[in-house]
């Protein structure tokens, strides 16, 4: 039986499915055309899309999202096997020996009585090693640039922070905060406004890191408490026969205040 059509689950199934795809004689003309660079940011926005399936918890969505997700890991696979650079099994093999040499505690010798943040900095450590053994250079160097931006912020501000560049404690930290917003607040031209906005954003991270808090997560919480508060403002406004452009901002504040008191008292 051919193997695409066959019941068996795993991942060279997925792998014949892709490579098939991607046959230049009998493939999709789309899949045969892509590259590593066109087909980059579907990893982004499957990597997003699994997390916004986790925050609703959506494990059925979940499923689906990790499979999105999985596929572009085989796809960059098989472009990477076609051009002679490595395949799925190497991937595969990479990241079973790295997990294997990042917990001794478990496969190894060492001791397992750590606590989650020993094994944290342990894991930073290890990371930096790595990075050390494949000559690079600063710090910094390494920081994916697609990243988010509030998750870059905070991973550069961690890197800062092993080599001793960091505030002890977060109370110098929130002085930072209100003396950016303070500089934004007397911001005069457009560019300086932009340039302030980034340096209290990113003040307001290192805040969130020095409180253990992720600042992406944080943000993806309260626009979906904004987004929820809103459309009770939409709601109440509909059951008058009425939209939020007819109504009035004194209303809508009032309208917002008593949304957000439902939420506390329920």
């Amino acid at each position: 039986m051919d193997p695409i059509h066959a019941t068996q689950k795993g991942l060279d199934r997925l792998a014949e499915i892709v490579r098939r795809l991607r046959d230049p004689e009998g493939g999709c003309p789309w899949d045969v055309e892509q590259t590593h660079e066109s087909i980059a940011p579907y990893a982004i926005e499957e990597a997003h899309e699994v997390v916004d399936a986790i925050e609703r918890a959506d494990w059925g969505d979940l499923r689906l999202e990790l499979g999105d997700l999985l596929l572009q890991v085989v796809y960059h696979a098989r472009m990477a096997e076609e051009a002679g650079r490595f395949d799925l099994a190497a991937v595969v093999d990479g990241i079973a020996r790295k997990m294997v040499d990042r917990h001794p505690h478990v496969f190894g010798d060492e001791a397992r009585d750590r606590t989650a943040g020993a094994q944290s900095i342990e894991w930073e450590a290890a990371k930096a090693a790595e990075r050390a053994r494949r000559g690079a250079g600063g710090a910094l160097d390494g920081v994916p640039l697609g990243l988010p931006a509030l998750t870059r912020a905070a991973k550069l501000q961690r890197r800062a922070a092993r080599v001793g560049f960091d505030w002890p404690e977060p109370g110098p930290v929130l002085d930072k905060v209100v003396e950016e917003a303070r500089e934004l607040a007397q911001a005069a031209t457009p560019e300086a406004v932009a340039e302030e906005t980034g340096d209290l954003l990113f003040a307001a991270v290192n805040l969130a890191r020095h409180r253990g808090v992720d600042p992406e997560g944080a943000l993806r919480a309260a626009n979906a408490k904004f987004q929820r508060r809103f459309e009770a403002i939409e709601a109440a406004l509909a059951r008058d026969g009425r939209r939020p452009e007819g109504s009035t901002l004194e209303e809508m504040d009032a309208l917002w205040d008593a949304a957000k008191a439902r939420e506390r008292s329920g």
